[in-house]
């Protein structure tokens, strides 16, 4: 079965077809992360977007790991040139991989790595959200976005098994806008991600789940396991 895990921020782990993956790997700097950068294992990195709290300790996993980073053009081209194995895709595009199938979606924000060595803003491309299509079951990260109509195509083209919705506020969609997200995507069960990790973000999950319908919301704590 298809194994889920959540690590604080927006950190997404997938265990399935024998690989582990992790997505928006930013671990150092976050205080509600249980995982350890030095020693998390990772057969593949997936991206949402450029931004530092979402790149995070990407170079240094993969290069550990050999693994192979997937992002949007942009940012795997500026991370290939710094050694990383990566591949390249951009929204609406789709590819097979052995672990699975990922396609790239919109999403509403910017996307762009902060080098604050050389006080410099490096452009990453458009962020994207990410559908991984494996086992059977398609688990949706929406990255950072704001609430967006076609978030309905996504519910009435995809019959989704988890989603992993941002609640925050501020950078992204608050709690009212994720909860109609998460109408509009029909997703079997829906996590809260991308909250309480600065003090401008802070929410409270609970109240999110237990407003949506059916049961469908599970607050899933740092190192919190889930099957599908």
């Amino acid at each position: 079965m298809m194994k889920l895990s959540y690590h604080g921020h927006s950190i997404v782990k997938i265990e399935t077809n024998g690989k582990t993956i992790l997505i928006d790997p930013f671990i150092n700097g976050n205080d509600t992360t249980d995982l350890d950068a030095d020693s998390v294992k990772a057969d593949v990195i997936l991206l949402t977007h450029g931004h530092n709290d979402h790149v995070g300790d990407t170079v240094e996993i993969a290069k550990r790991n050999d693994a192979l980073v997937v992002a949007p053009f942009e940012l795997a081209t500026y991370l290939g040139w710094q050694g990383v194995n990566t591949h390249p895709m951009h929204i609406g595009g789709a590819h097979e991989f052995d672990f699975g199938r990922v396609k790239l979606t919109q999403a509403f924000h910017g996307s762009a790595y902060t080098e604050e060595e050389n006080q410099r803003i490096v452009y990453t491309g458009m962020p994207a959200g990410i559908l991984l299509f494996a086992e059977g079951k398609t688990v949706y990260h929406a990255g950072d976005t704001a609430l967006f109509s076609d978030m309905k195509i996504l519910g009435e083209r995809y019959d989704i098994d988890a989603a992993f919705l941002p609640i925050g506020d501020n950078f992204t969609m608050g709690p009212d806008d994720a909860a109609l997200a998460a109408e509009w995507i029909g997703a079997r069960k829906v996590i809260p991600v991308h909250y309480n990790t600065f003090p401008v973000i802070e929410q409270n999950p609970d109240s999110f789940v237990q407003a949506l319908p059916g049961g469908a919301g599970v607050v899933m704590n740092p190192g919190d396991e889930m099957e599908l």
